[in-house]
């Protein structure tokens, strides 16, 4: 996701050694701004960034790790406003408002689906979406499919005015005891002054604790203007860059906190619901220097997988005992964690395996759709205990899923060595191996950074 970005901090960090002269520093940091500059970081961040890590590093003496430090410490400075909040915060009394305000075309209805669906399974809050965007064909429709396919209560009717709408769904929020309500209001192709009234009006009616300003990190610095307008005119307290995986130079993060005076609140990731990530700035600037985001991700696994469920699978997995039925269902379980670039891009040293993922998905490749096929077509005994499948089993496997027999033949195989395989990771030797294995891919990263 910050794929330009760390790079340009890698290379640059590679110019200076562990102990060395100015002269180094300032190749470094020569190296650093023209990259800054060609991943869209706008330039007066970048100026300010650069001359605060020459004098830092200067103060302590010129070296790998006095830079390193110099430069994490601005960077957390710079994604940080004082005071305001960071990610997702409830009011202290439910039910918490949050108006999602934009322009047409940033995303703005598939952003509220992804929250809604981020506060229902890893905040575990009961969530209304209420469709006050009557401006965009079809949004209150794409918000039914949105809302319907991750489960969340929905209030919309096209005949009814905005305002009517958002009265309506405040009220069964406040009856039926809604921890969060998400209001989809309408956006435009450009800033005018009908979309400020109207969004003026539902903001006075909904009285929100939160206004989030959907921001489309494709479009760049023109994303930093438009969120600087709605601030000015409507106020806003956060601001959600969405497309952020489209986005191959990602520099309109770095430096939208600073310029608009409004914390990056969550970054649109991919296109799955489950693709939406808190905007924590230690945890970003620990991603952008290639070490990971651990705490995320730890949280994010806590609130999709059952931890009765993760020890008995784990148990079977040491007995060498992993199913078919174990394999959907920790299938179901990936599905949540988000993509696998998402999810590669928080595993220290795994940035690199990121970006060589690309958009590949995982659920619908052709080799899972394959075994999906396959399990399909097995009895309840089969998916329990593979074993029982011989040849005319193998052969009614085939017909029932379409694929050649040589082809289940060579599916069963990879199961089994895959089980094999897990059971020899579980052990205390296999740990090793496997910490050795990513210490290899990490080959010349940033270990060793200073935290």
């Amino acid at each position: 996701m910050f794929d330009t970005l760390t790079d340009s901090f890698k290379n640059a960090i590679g110019k200076i050694r562990f102990h060395d002269d100015d002269k180094a520093l300032k190749k470094a940091t020569t190296e650093l701004k023209k990259s800054l500059l060609k991943a869209d970081v706008h330039h007066k961040v970048v100026k300010e960034l650069i001359a605060t890590v020459e004098v830092e590093t200067k103060k302590y003496g010129v070296g790998k790790e006095n830079f390193l430090k110099a430069l994490q410490d601005k960077l957390t400075d710079i994604l940080t406003v004082e005071g305001a909040a960071k990610g997702f915060t409830f009011a202290s009394k439910p039910p918490t408002v949050v108006l999602m305000i934009g322009l047409q075309g940033s995303g703005k209805t598939t952003t509220t689906g992804k929250l809604a669906y981020f506060l229902k399974e890893q905040k575990k809050k009961k969530v209304l979406v209420i469709a006050a965007d009557l401006q965009r064909l079809a949004a209150v429709e794409q918000l039914r499919q949105i809302t319907a396919g991750i489960e969340v209560e929905l209030v919309a009717d096209e005949s009814a005015t905005p305002e009517q709408i958002v009265k309506r769904g405040l009220k069964k929020a406040e009856d039926e005891l809604y921890d969060v309500v998400l209001i989809d209001t309408a956006g435009r192709l450009a800033i005018d002054d009908e979309l400020m009234d109207e969004l003026a009006q539902i903001k006075k009616i909904a009285n929100p604790d939160e206004l989030f300003y959907v921001a489309d990190a494709m479009t760049g610095q023109d994303a930093v203007r438009t969120a600087q307008t709605f601030k000015d005119k409507i106020g806003i307290t956060g601001v959600v860059l969405s497309k952020f995986d489209g986005d191959s130079k990602g520099g309109v993060a770095l430096g939208l906190t600073q310029q608009v005076g409004v914390p990056l609140r969550f970054i649109g990731a991919g296109e799955k619901m489950p693709d939406l990530e808190q905007f924590i700035s230690d945890r970003i600037v620990s991603r952008l220097m290639g070490a990971g985001d651990v705490e995320s991700l730890a949280e994010r696994a806590a609130a999709v997988i059952d931890p009765k469920e993760a020890k008995r699978f784990t148990q079977k997995i040491k007995k060498g005992q992993f199913n078919f039925n174990d394999f959907l269902s920790q299938m179901e379980q990936m599905k949540k964690l988000g993509s696998m670039k998402s999810v590669m891009g928080m595993i220290p040293g795994m940035g690199g395996m990121a970006k060589q993922l690309g958009d590949m998905d995982l659920e619908n490749s052709d080799e899972i759709k394959m075994i999906k096929a396959m399990v399909s077509s097995m009895t309840e005994k089969e998916r329990e205990n593979p074993d029982l499948l011989n040849n005319t089993r193998k052969r009614r496997l085939a017909v029932g899923s379409g694929l050649s027999q040589m082809q289940v033949n060579r599916q069963l195989k990879q199961f089994k060595n895959a089980a094999k395989m897990a059971k020899k990771m579980s052990t205390k030797g296999g740990m090793k191996q496997m910490q050795d294995m990513m210490a290899q891919m990490q080959g010349g990263g940033m270990a060793g950074i200073p935290r």
